[in-house]
């Protein structure tokens, strides 16, 4: 108990240099209700093999659980959550083991251990009736977690700009997939120089009126994250077969995509995801890119919104 309230002291003291000044205040205000319940704001579960996994609890009402995407902290999720939590939902993001406010073990980084972290938030807060929400990486997440341990607490997934489903290596089963070559290409380029990259990339993430100030925040919290745990994850992301695993999705699925998405193309993931999800409904943006959550975040929001009151 002692070494926890240690980490919520060292975690509040952080809180201000990336999170929304009024969301992260209006949040971490919130009285308990109980004694004995852990306190709502900013806090942390520990996983299985000792990892330090961080967390945000806003709000009260349905629960929500935000899963981040490849190399940005939960952080990504300001403008989701601090709106919805507003709407009457009661909003959790955790920080995916090597990113954000969590320890950086040296392994767990497969798809089994990171669908064990988020069974390990659900059951420490003893979530129920949940609605996952996932963005590009985070999706398939959820959709391990739901193929090896159940519906039981889960009433809803959402997948927003699908990244890692269905399957995006190129194989003889897979002629539409990425080359493998093309895929260790990048992580060398990535390694070579990661700031560079996104510098060159990041025009694409977002539409022409983005504000330059809101561009440098997400690559700023990009580059937060140690670039082994970067190609780590992305080497698990895209070579994860998921095909047999969606369509035992048994729950209702919000599947949302731009059709300008450069990094993760609307033919390879979004459009066959939605196809293999039997309960899936499946929202096209015209004109939105990956970075859609920020790009049309009004619109997401509220999609989101109807879709867990529903």
């Amino acid at each position: 108990m002692n070494r926890r309230h240690v980490l919520k002291a060292a975690a509040s003291t952080a809180v201000g240099a990336g999170a929304l000044a009024a969301g992260a205040t209006e949040a971490m205000s919130a009285p308990r209700t109980s004694s004995n319940e852990r306190p709502r704001g900013r806090d942390f579960v520990e996983a299985t093999d000792g990892t330090q996994l961080a967390f945000t609890d806003w709000g009260e009402g349905k629960p929500v659980v935000f899963v981040h995407a490849w190399a940005l902290p939960s952080q990504m999720w300001d403008y989701q959550r601090g709106p919805l939590a507003r709407q009457g939902l009661r909003c959790i993001a955790y920080d995916r083991r090597g990113h954000g406010r969590s320890s950086v073990p040296k392994r767990g980084y497969d798809c089994d251990s990171l669908a064990d972290d988020l069974a390990t938030l659900l059951n420490e807060l003893d979530l129920n009736e949940v609605t996952l929400v996932g963005y590009s990486f985070g999706g398939g997440e959820i959709v391990r977690y739901l193929t090896r341990y159940g519906k039981s607490r889960i009433a809803k997934i959402a997948l927003i700009a699908p990244a890692a489903t269905p399957f995006v290596m190129k194989t003889s089963d897979n002629p539409n997939g990425v080359p493998a070559e093309k895929l260790e290409l990048f992580r060398a380029t990535i390694q070579q120089d990661f700031p560079k990259w996104l510098q060159d990339g990041k025009k694409a993430f977002f539409v022409a009126d983005t504000s330059p100030s809101l561009q440098d925040w997400v690559m700023q919290l990009m580059l937060t994250t140690p670039l082994r745990v970067a190609i780590e994850c992305n080497r698990i992301m895209t070579s994860t077969d998921f095909r047999a695993e969606l369509p035992r999705i048994s729950v209702p699925a919000l599947i949302v995509h731009g059709d300008k998405d450069a990094s993760a193309p609307i033919d390879l993931t979004g459009r066959p995801t939605a196809a293999l999800i039997p309960k899936a409904q499946f929202k096209v943006y015209e004109g939105a890119p990956h970075g859609l959550f920020l790009t049309h975040g009004d619109r997401l929001n509220a999609d989101l919104l109807g879709f867990i009151n529903a």
